[in-house]
């Protein structure tokens, strides 16, 4: 949510604002704006909309400045407006924002009675002018010091000021903030693709830390003054990983990727010989998995579904009871977690606020932390006690996919790793296990030819007022994914339910207006889904049938069928939430909706 890019250097700091602005559109906004030195003034702009918007606004004015700060803004306190987009300013104080602060309305009592007046309706605008009102006599770093020393909330910001050219300060807490290392040459920013075509060199604030940016370099202390070594640490991937290489949107690339995510995220991480799960991968020990009694995972959207296959997986194959839960629910219920017990925390980006929250509360209560994340250096990775990234790259369409789909191949590599060190798996077995792993990239290949098939369907049903989803066991959560991916896409109304389910409820909705959509592979249960498709027809419903290749008698009692190849039954949820993701990308561009970047969502929620 919201994006924020600074610069300090040689180049023209306009331009380099707004390419970076354009880079950080997959975080989601509504409005858009930048400020930059010119003629040792500090200029603003900003405008509701798209950044396009923006550019147009200065496009022939020929601007130039060393010195700018930009920002997209996703609104939380007030309308998207002119207004109330970033940056603010107060005097010659400018700044731009990410996150709430809480306690805003306490604080413009005060500036009002000051004498401050409010143009916005933004909570950023009483930090702006909080800022200015200590700047009066100090340098900008310990008014931004002082003023944060009354601030509750979460920020992360990057601030301007009149009196002192060429500098800018950040600071973080609860929200993300990097910065970027050039030749001469140095960034700020919400998330490193804002500058990957400048710098691969990065250094990744923690909690509280403030860094100054001036021509001579970059300083980075705590809030209370102390001086913080910092390591700089080099990106591997490329800029051109976060283009979209010749798809209409980032959303299609990103499904087309998932072979090769899935291959990237397997490096490394297994021994097909010995059948033995690498556990220095995840950072943990044999020793430390012995001792684990009972597994929590948290995780929201698309990785709280992940979370849940998961619990199917380390429950059938360590025998380890798994609890899981939205991280927003978990740390409001006195959660009975202990010292004995593994918090596996699933998070895209590595900075979702209600799982951080979760994550920080379980660590608290003394159990040991392990982030399944995408993100190196994120938040979540650094304060977790061991880390499994997964190798998905850069993934910029806000409703994920590739992703998702690395998240549940690391929570079967943990399954395994697990049920090999409670003696529940036998060599015989783990090879097995692994093997059919090492077959999912050229299987999900083979369920991507799909596409035409799907685009078909779509245009049968994109007008469709509402969608049922219906799985069981562990594809339950993928009915969930799927209904989730076309609520985010195409803003149709759709909901995900255990098939044994329909008949305590949903079926009241079906008739011939209403597809529904039944993933029924070829497993224990299959018999049981063939009886609730048949019920399904029976009262007139149009089912999209998703099965497994050999599978094909259920193309005979559904209107709709799309085959994927065969399994494992820990594993069919990959293959069969691949057409979901077509279903849902090719239902959502037929009508004219912006797949990239659905309206009212965000790629990182880091605000509760």
């Amino acid at each position: 949510m919201c994006g924020i890019i600074g610069y300090i250097g040689n180049k023209n700091a306009v331009t380099v604002i707004l390419e970076g602005l354009k880079r950080l559109e997959y975080r989601g906004y509504d409005s858009a704006g930048i400020a930059f030195f010119l003629d040792r003034k500090i200029d603003v702009r900003r405008c509701k909309g798209k950044i396009k918007d923006l550019v147009s606004m200065i496009e022939t004015e020929n601007l130039a400045s060393n010195t700018a700060i930009g920002h997209t803004r996703w609104a939380t306190h007030g309308k998207p407006s002119e207004e109330n987009a970033h940056p603010h300013r107060s005097g010659g104080i400018v700044l731009v924002h990410n996150g709430i602060i809480e306690n805003y309305l306490q604080l413009k009592k005060k500036l009002v009675e000051k004498g401050y007046s409010f143009e916005s309706e933004t909570d950023t605008e009483a930090l702006c002018h909080l800022i200015k009102d200590h700047a009066e006599n100090l340098p900008l770093e310990e008014a931004v010091r002082e003023a944060l020393k009354e601030v509750k909330g979460a920020y992360a910001i990057a601030v301007i000021n009149e009196k002192e050219p060429n500098k800018i300060v950040g600071v973080r807490k609860d929200s993300p903030l990097v910065v970027g290392i050039g030749d001469g040459e140095y960034f700020i920013a919400s998330d490193v693709p804002a500058f990957l075509h400048y710098s691969r060199e990065v250094i990744f604030l923690n909690e509280e830390e403030m860094v100054v940016l001036t021509n001579d370099g970059v300083v980075v202390t705590t809030l209370d003054g102390s001086g913080v070594q910092k390591e700089i640490k080099s990106i591997t991937w490329s800029p051109s990983m976060a283009e979209k290489g010749g798809y209409r949107h980032f959303m299609l690339k990103e499904i087309f990727e998932q072979p090769r995510a899935v291959s990237d995220t397997l490096r490394g991480r297994f021994s097909i010989e010995s059948g033995e799960v690498n556990l220095d991968e995840f950072g943990l020990t044999p020793d430390i998995l012995r001792d684990i009694k009972k597994v929590f995972i948290v995780a929201c959207g698309t990785s709280w579904h992940a979370a849940l296959t998961g619990k199917y997986m380390i429950e059938e194959l360590a025998r380890v009871p798994v609890e899981v839960d939205i991280a927003s629910e978990f740390r409001y219920r006195n959660p009975l977690i202990s010292s004995d017990n593994l918090m596996v925390v699933i998070t895209q980006s590595g900075e979702t606020a209600d799982t951080l929250a979760a994550q920080r509360e379980a660590k608290k209560l003394g159990a040991r932390i392990l982030t399944i994340c995408n993100v190196v250096g994120s938040t979540s990775a650094r304060e977790a006690d061991a880390v499994f990234y997964t190798h998905s790259g850069p993934e910029i369409g806000v409703a994920s996919t590739k992703a998702f789909i690395t998240q549940v191949t690391a929570v079967y590599l943990l399954a395994i790793a697990m049920g090999q060190v409670a003696g529940r798996i036998n060599q015989g077995v783990s090879k097995e296990l692994l093997n059919e792993l090492l077959l999912m990239p050229l299987k999900i290949e083979k369920s991507l030819a799909s596409e035409d098939m799907v685009k078909e369907i779509a245009k049968n049903y994109f007008k469709a007022r509402g969608f049922i989803y219906l799985g069981r066991n562990i594809n339950y959560p993928i009915a969930l994914e799927g209904a989730l991916k076309l609520k985010e896409i195409s803003y149709i109304h759709a909901e995900g339910y255990p098939a044994g389910e329909m008949k305590h409820g949903p079926i009241a909705l079906i008739d011939e207006d209403l597809p529904v959509v039944i993933l029924a592979p070829k497993d224990n249960l299959f018999d049981k889904m063939i009886t609730g498709m048949q019920e399904v027809n029976s009262r007139g419903g149009n089912i999209i049938a998703i099965s497994n290749e050999s599978n094909g008698e259920v193309c005979e009692i559904s209107k709709n069928c799309v085959l994927v190849p065969d399994s494992n039954a820990y594993l069919s949820p990959m293959l069969l939430a691949v057409p979901l993701q077509l279903l849902a990308y090719h239902i959502g561009v037929l009508r004219g909706c912006d797949v990239d970047q659905p309206r009212n969502l965000a790629k990182s929620v880091t605000v509760e």
